[in-house]
């Protein structure tokens, strides 16, 4: 630790509020307890739930100054003295800081606890996979947490084109499931690609008799990604037994055809990844590292900005100008 700097290079905020409360400028390295880890961080993603935190749309504790940020990949270069299953000079990766206390990721270094702290596989690229930790991850725990989405089982992402749709996509066909999605029509070969059986037009009036169509039995797991709900449509297709899994929409505020969705036994689960406990957090870092390993998940599209364009991407992401790109920090 004596070679380390006292002070560090991070996009922070010392209240919360808009974009343009970010600020990059020295705040202390922290040093790790006996469970932590210190790590240089190489990259780090922006998400749309950092904004969520940073703003105040998703309470939860940020002591200021907070360093905003939930995803790195990045080298040990500390780990704390209870810590025995890193070494100096590995590299790692993590997509659960920036929340309940933890300080963010969008800094020259970052303190993660060593249980949310995972081994990046052989010569896989930070880029690649900074920037699918997050997406995937979700898509990992919405689909088969709560989802429960099994071999043989018809699932629906709306939203396919998106990084956690695209994600959700991949992981359900390669577990075996039809896939159903919906798409801009620039993006349904992008999604057939990724192993969706149909891809529907979602601005198409007869999206529902459209999927009640392509699915006459019902759809088992329905998961929208757009964060735009039609409930009464998502009851009104879902199988006997069903699951709605609600992940996305922070503001929304649908009508919810409670009678429809208790008489076939279905069901409506909410699910937030900052809510995942510890071991669903590592079950889902498991088959991100297997993929990774075997080359199966590639972002679309990524633009990587430097530490001072923090606030930048946040504002970008935002307004919709980051539509279909993800954006990747470099400190």
């Amino acid at each position: 630790m004596n070679t380390l700097p006292a002070r560090m290079r991070a996009a922070h905020v010392t209240e919360l509020g808009p974009a343009d409360n970010i600020h990059v400028g020295e705040v202390e390295v922290p040093s790790p307890g006996p469970t932590d880890v210190l790590v240089r961080v190489h990259v780090s993603a922006v998400n749309p739930v950092d904004g969520f935190v940073r703003s105040g749309a998703y309470p939860t504790h940020t002591p200021f100054p907070f360093v905003v940020g939930r995803d790195l990949v990045g080298e040990v270069v500390a780990p704390g003295s209870g810590v025995s299953e890193f070494t100096v000079g590995e590299r790692v990766w993590c997509n659960s800081l920036g929340h309940d206390g933890r300080q963010g990721a969008v800094a020259e270094y970052a303190l993660v606890p060593a249980e949310r702290l995972y081994r990046l596989p052989g010569a896989v690229d930070p880029l690649t996979a900074v920037a699918v930790v997050h997406p995937v991850a979700t898509a990992q725990l919405a689909l088969f947490t709560h989802g429960r989405l099994r071999a043989g089982e018809t699932v629906y992402v709306a939203g396919g084109a998106g990084h956690v749709g695209g994600a959700a996509i991949v992981l359900a066909a390669r577990a075996g499931a039809r896939v159903l999605a919906s798409a801009g029509a620039a993006d349904r070969e992008y999604c057939r690609q990724l192993g969706a059986d149909r891809v529907l037009d979602y601005r198409d009036p007869e999206l529902g008799r459209q999927l009640r169509t392509a699915a006459p039995d019902g759809v088992d797991v329905h998961l929208n990604t757009s964060g735009k709900h039609d409930l009464a449509l998502a009851v009104n297709v879902l199988a006997r037994r069903g699951r709605i899994v609600l992940m996305a929409g922070i503001s929304a505020t649908p009508e919810f055809p409670v009678g429809n969705l208790y008489t076939r036994g279905g069901s409506a689960i909410g699910f937030a990844i900052s809510n995942a406990t510890i071991p669903e957090l590592a079950a889902a870092a498991a088959r991100i590292n297997q993929l990774l390993a075997e080359g199966v998940l590639a972002p679309r599209n990524v633009t990587t900005l430097p530490l001072e364009s923090t606030a930048q991407a946040h504002h970008w992401l935002e307004t919709g100008q980051a539509r279909g790109t993800r954006l990747v920090v470099q400190p």
